[in-house]
């Protein structure tokens, strides 16, 4: 803002007028067409940063492997048919830990949420056994299941069973108290607050924990796979570890982001996004 003094008709000067200055910032949004494409910029920047390290301070190939390295071990695994394998291993067994999880936890979410003391008495449980996650308690599951499928599996299964549990318990007790409320005043029983009330109310809920059990559950995945030894991508980084081979771990490193980043971005957003529009709960 520009400030002025002028003078009154007995020559005293006035107080400052205040003159509004012109705006000289522009709008700075990023076009639409741009903005899903944001996600790429951190990733550039590590790369560049990678290939930065190892042309200017020449960072030796013993500690960090060059980007051909990586691809050609790539080409290697895919050819000696050891990438398709581990992949489809590794997907088969999160694939099977959600859906035995989704089948467990969501009944006994709706159940634990109908009680209003649920959320005192069990919140703090759940919260504890999420804490002590999947790679925490796989000691234990090896020294039950030995170095076996079922180790993977319980802890896939325990590590996605808790946040699918908790949601759907959170998403039944703030469902609003009127809509159960009218279907009992309608002479509805328990089948229909299930059908009409909990279920499509915490649905939002449900997918979100299911969201979340899948993160939990993909981590537990691969490290226990690198402890059991029993194939799969976490397999494969322990096993390339042994032998030194650089690039197929940073391969493996890269191939489980962006497996994870696919299922999570491609599947299980476009249908939380799709749950909340289609059956949110207006909450108040």
């Amino acid at each position: 803002m520009r400030t002025s003094s002028r003078a009154g008709a007995d020559g005293t000067p006035t107080a400052p007028q205040l003159r509004p200055r012109r705006s000289v910032t522009r709008s700075r949004r990023v076009p639409h067409r741009i903005l899903p494409l944001l996600f790429v910029v951190p990733f550039l920047v590590i790369l560049a940063a990678w290939a930065l390290a190892k042309s200017v301070f020449g960072v030796s190939d013993a500690a960090l492997p060059s980007v051909g390295d990586v691809i050609r071990a790539s080409h290697q695994l895919i050819d000696w048919g050891i990438l398709p394998y581990d992949v489809s291993a590794s997907l088969y067994r999160i694939a099977l830990g959600t859906v035995l999880a989704t089948v467990i936890g969501v009944p006994l979410g709706l159940l634990l949420g109908t009680s209003r003391y649920s959320i005192v008495m069990f919140g703090p449980f759940l919260r504890f056994f999420r804490a002590a996650s999947g790679v925490a308690i796989l000691p234990l599951l090896i020294i039950w299941f030995g170095f076996t499928e079922t180790t993977i599996q319980v802890a896939i299964l325990y590590t996605a069973l808790i946040p699918i549990i908790f949601n759907t318990m959170i998403g039944v007790r703030t469902i609003p108290p009127a809509y159960r409320d009218a279907i009992e005043t309608m002479g509805g029983g328990s089948a229909r607050l299930l059908r009409d009330v909990y279920l499509p109310g915490a649905l939002a809920s449900i997918v979100v924990g299911i969201r979340l059990g899948v993160g939990y559950g993909w981590r537990a995945l691969i490290v226990g796979e690198m402890l059991v030894g029993a194939g799969g991508l976490g397999f494969m980084i322990f096993g390339a570890m042994q032998f030194h081979a650089l690039g197929q771990i940073v391969a493996g490193m890269i191939l489980i982001g962006l497996l994870y980043l696919v299922i999570d971005r491609l599947i299980l957003a476009p249908v939380e996004d799709a749950t909340v529009r289609r059956w949110g709960v207006q909450r108040g």
